[in-house]
């Protein structure tokens, strides 16, 4: 039997472990990325391991999240991770350079490696056939200090393309439609692969568009060949020589193939308040809209942008709308403005945001209350733009740019410009906002500028011989970590000072949440199905921890946030059977006793009700490794305490 793309990048890059689907492996990681509302803490938790230099192929710093300065907060995030980039070898891609994923992906990703980032949507290294995952900031800092990553060696999905793409229906649509069919829980544990005659089809930005989303599948990652295609684009980019090719064995065998006919597709929106909540534009109908943004992570390349131009071009925005548009690079601003397209935009209303996140994370252009907003966005979560009754659709640059002249949301299909775009022979290739670290003979009197919102890493213990504690609160399913730790104008400056942070934990679930945690000195979160789904965020398992959780008990749990809260040293505890989540309240006492010499003999868990006198048999599903993260209080003392020995 042959191997598919990812087993083969897997196989490449195997440090330690069983290529068996549910068993653990280590990875050597070739490249990473951090953006600033999670580098600080990531490069806080660097500096405390004491490894002078990254020890990565590639490693690099991006300012891209948290640009919005209305007070020293995040200028001081932004010097305090330059002076580490400069001190301890790596690149820093400074503010208005653009979204870390756009630029990665334009100036150094390449074919065949690995990545990891400190942002969930790191997956977009897929489109030119990386295997790239997001991941909490600890495992990132593990990774520059020359330490392995490690999963759960996935099951491969097969996504089957045919046929082409009509004008007016898009890549988004594409993701949008595996969305429709698998669900925000249908990734996890899984690599989504695309394949068949119909990638041919698809440019590199559109191939980008379909693995940064999926994120939202819970997937580890998704990928793309490298073909023709790929070499094209970093021949346009000057990096030809980055290029390999990278294909499946004809014999591969996949634990499911999805058929998608590409031809057949029509513009679809995620509607609020959930990316899967899928239907067709033309079914949701001509609702009245208020806001359109264009850009972020998924959408804000060269090739959406052009498309958005000629809509644009010789229109007006409609006057009950506000059109922003954000371009993802300064390789894609300077373009549009030198090609003429940037002046369309902004001859027809438009509102240019800089190269960065921006209202994707609730970093400005907030809707009005109970406003419509149409999104090239990546997620619909509620409250996550910034306005709570907000309603919030997620849809492709096309629909976007059709709608934001209409007034309404419109069918794109309906339209009649010629739409054809062609990707350059030749990108504008200019790096100067790429920050090199210092000589090496200069590194070591390079001095960390520390700001006084730059608080110490929260502090950990060993795991509990017996943890009992109040089940401070109660959760439904698919509980992002939005929910757990917000993020927004008003929130994201404070990512490095997690004390400050503790009191937004929860707000929006429960507005009490903080001070019953420090009223009850220790506590139990409990939750649905697929809990602590969207970002990368470790913060949503820091703080937590900063606010005494010991343990979270549920039905299920998103990847990325169960690795965080062992990273953390927070118990991540299932239910065996799911029925046992309804027969705990809010508020009851509970126990999970002689829980560390449990996990330390392999023996099963038993949570007890101390409140109404029930026990439900539980289970802890860590590999060995994250067994003994835990018994250490987390994976930094966990990887001081081998570094030492």
């Amino acid at each position: 039997m042959g191997y598919t793309l990812g087993q083969k990048l897997i196989k490449s890059h195997l440090v330690s472990g069983d290529m068996t689907v549910g068993s653990e492996v280590a990875l050597r990681i070739d490249q990473t990325l951090t953006q600033d509302a999670t580098g600080t803490m990531a490069y806080l938790e660097f500096e405390a391991m004491g490894v002078p230099r990254v020890k990565t192929e590639l490693s690099v710093a991006y300012i891209d999240h948290n640009t919005l300065q209305t007070g020293f907060e995040n200028a001081d995030d932004h010097r305090f991770i330059a002076s580490c980039a400069k001190k301890h070898g790596l690149r820093f891609s400074r503010p208005g350079n653009g979204i870390c994923h756009q630029v990665h992906l334009e100036r150094f990703g390449k074919p065949g490696k690995t990545l990891i980032g400190s942002d969930s949507h790191t997956p977009t290294g897929g489109g030119i056939g990386m295997l790239a995952m997001g991941a909490g900031g600890l495992d990132v800092a593990v990774a520059m200090g020359g330490g392995a990553y490690y999963i759960t060696m996935p099951e491969i999905v097969l996504v089957n393309l045919t046929g082409k793409l009509r004008p007016y229906v898009a890549a988004k649509d594409v993701i949008l439609e595996v969305l429709r069919i698998l669900s925000v829980k249908g990734g996890v544990g899984k690599i989504i692969e695309y394949g068949g005659e119909g990638v041919k089809t698809l440019s590199v930005p559109e191939r980008a568009t379909i693995t940064n989303m999926g994120a939202e599948l819970g997937a580890t990652t998704s990928i793309f060949p490298s073909d023709e295609v790929t070499r094209d684009f970093l021949r346009a980019q000057g990096r030809e020589d980055d290029w390999i090719e990278l294909m499946p064995d004809a014999d591969a065998e996949y634990s499911r193939v999805v058929e998608i006919d590409l031809s057949a597709l029509e513009p679809l929106a995620a509607m609020p308040h959930m990316p899967d909540n899928v239907k067709k534009v033309s079914e949701i109908g001509q609702i009245p809209i208020d806001q359109v943004c264009i850009g972020s992570c998924t959408n804000s390349s060269l090739f959406d942008m052009l498309k958005v131009a000629k809509i644009l071009k010789g229109k007006t925005v409609a006057p009950n709308v506000s059109l922003a548009i954000a371009p993802g690079s300064m390789q894609v601003l300077n373009m549009l403005a030198r090609n003429g397209a940037l002046a369309d935009m902004i001859a027809a209303g438009a509102r240019i945001l800089e190269s960065a996140c921006g209202p994707c994370i609730g970093m400005g252009q907030s809707p009005n209350s109970k406003g419509i907003s149409l999104r090239t966005f990546n997620r619909n979560f509620e409250g996550r733009s910034g306005t709570a009754d907000a309603g919030i659709y997620l849809v492709s640059p096309e629909t976007a740019a059709v709608s934001a002249v209409t007034g309404v949301l419109t069918d794109p299909t309906t339209c009649t410009t010629d739409l054809s775009v062609q990707m350059p022979d030749s990108f504008l290739i200019n790096d100067n906002m790429i920050e090199l670290p210092a000589p090496v003979e200069e590194m070591d009197s390079v001095e960390i500028q520390y700001g006084p919102n730059i608080k110490p890493f929260p502090a950990t213990a060993p795991l509990l011989d017996t943890i009992e504690a109040k089940a401070v609160l109660k959760v439904g399913d698919n509980i992002t970590t939005d929910h757990i730790m917000p993020a927004g104008a008003k929130i994201l400056p404070y990512r490095s000072n997690i004390p400050y942070l503790s009191q937004f934990c929860f707000k929006q679930c429960d507005p009490d949440f903080a001070e019953n945690c420090k009223t009850a000195g220790k506590a139990i979160v409990v939750g649905g199905a697929n809990y602590g789904q969207g970002s990368s965020r470790e913060h949503a398992a820091l703080v937590p921890l900063y606010l005494g959780v010991k343990a979270v008990i549920t039905k299920s749990f998103a990847r990325i946030h169960q690795a965080n809260l062992v990273n953390a040293g927070i118990l991540p505890v299932t239910f065996d059977d799911p029925a046992d989540y309804d027969r705990i309240s809010q508020g009851d006492m509970l126990c999970l006793p002689d829980v560390r010499a449990k996990l330390i003999a392999g023996e099963s868990v038993t949570l007890v009700n101390e409140t109404t006198g029930e026990s439900y048999p539980v289970t802890c599903s860590v590999s060995d490794r994250q067994r003994d993260i835990l018994l250490a209080g987390g994976l930094l003392g966990y990887t001081k305490a081998n570094a030492e020995s």
